[in-house]
């Protein structure tokens, strides 16, 4: 039976030497890989298909709705399914493009029944900070997917180190002990590979579960890390049950987004009770966006659709008070201010007497995110 392994990330050296061990020590392996760079220019896609003795195929797929994602989601499963009927090939390796995420490239393969074993995401130590701080447009860096692409260096680089529950990580002669504290605390759940042992050949046998990973990822119930202080780098988590003020936060946001190389999490506003609101920081740039109603703000028929990782999750964080309405907060850093970021984020939560004036005078606050919202 075929597996299937995806190889992403936009450390493209490590990505390339992840996918040559494979193809080297696993029997019965190939590569797919779709080259998106010339793909504005040519109208085009370039897929290379090769083994550990070389090229075995190359063609062109035109691009669809003038995106080169799109032409790789409707060319990958096809080339896969033909690999599957020929019954040759053990597993195929996709090797996805630089700015490729692979949360949206695993659920296209999951969909189309195929046996999907192994997300993973390359990664030179040395280099984690340096792209967790580029907060240069993809688009200018020449990474763009789409004419419509508008993510950054730093968010792509995020999404993909923390939705991989593996990380191929080459030895680099440039990475200290910082660097690989800092790449240990953004994702301290993941399995950590080096690319030149036997584990990564055995890692992409161990099996991947779609919908497990997109839970740890949602904001309502992701598994964000936990404090931790090692070799320069620390992570600081910050929770609590009151609303935060909605003038104060957003007065806030640019100390507390450039605090970090990355901070993350969901939060709650006085005056957006039912809103479950996502906090998503890289590079400089924040996205707050709203991740759908808190539980408690639903009536009880409609828990039983809820999924249940996302009632654990809130089970967790449960105020007798304000449900699972609350701040969870993480920021990693290396040279964290761990005591003012709390004094910050301690000054935008509504005070005693706001507080005490009720959820009627909350929702009369200026909505100060409304524009970031586009409510």
């Amino acid at each position: 039976m075929l597996s299937v392994a995806l190889v992403g990330g936009l450390h493209s050296d490590a990505r390339r030497a992840a996918v040559d061990r494979l193809l080297a020590t696993v029997p019965g392996s190939v590569a797919l890989h779709h080259d998106l760079a010339t793909a504005p220019e040519t109208g085009t896609v370039a897929r290379i298909v090769r083994d550990a003795t070389g090229v075995l195929s190359t063609d062109d797929t035109p691009l669809v709705n003038d995106c080169a994602c799109c032409a790789l989601r409707e060319d990958l499963v096809p080339e896969l399914e033909r690999l599957r009927e020929a019954g040759l090939t053990r597993l195929a390796v996709v090797e996805l493009w630089d700015s490729v995420e692979p949360k949206a490239m695993a659920e296209v393969v999951a969909a189309a029944g195929l046996r999907l074993t192994a997300v993973i995401t390359a990664v030179d130590p040395a280099l984690v900070l340096p792209y967790l701080g580029n907060g240069d447009d993809l688009a200018d860096a020449g990474l763009a997917a789409a004419a419509t692409d508008r993510r950054t260096v730093a968010d792509t680089w995020a999404r993909q180190l923390e939705y991989a529950p593996v990380l191929a990580v080459v030895d680099s002669p440039e990475a200290d002990d910082e660097d690989r504290a800092l790449l240990a605390q953004l994702h301290p759940t993941a399995r950590r590979v080096p690319v030149g042992g036997d584990e990564l050949a055995a890692a992409v046998f161990a099996g991947f579960d779609v919908e497990a990973a997109a839970a740890a990822q949602h904001p309502a119930c992701a598994l964000l890390p936990q404090e931790a202080d090692a070799s320069g780098v620390a992570t600081f988590v910050w929770r609590h049950h009151r609303p935060f003020h909605p003038g104060r936060l957003y007065a806030a946001l640019e100390d507390l987004t450039c605090a970090a190389a990355r901070s993350r999490g969901r939060f709650w506003l006085a005056d957006k009770p039912d809103t479950l609101l996502a906090w998503d920081a890289a590079g400089g740039a924040l996205c707050v966006e709203s991740a759908g109603p808190w539980l408690a703000s639903l009536p009880d028929a409609a828990w039983e659709m809820v999924p249940p990782v996302r009632r654990a999750a809130a089970a967790l964080d449960w105020h007798p008070e304000h449900g699972d309405r609350c701040q969870h907060l993480v920021f990693t850093s290396p040279g964290l201010d761990r005591e003012g970021l709390a004094e910050v984020l301690g000054s935008c939560l509504l005070t005693d007497a706001e507080y005490a004036a009720g959820r009627e005078a909350w929702r009369a606050l200026a909505s100060d995110f409304d524009t970031l919202l586009e409510v």
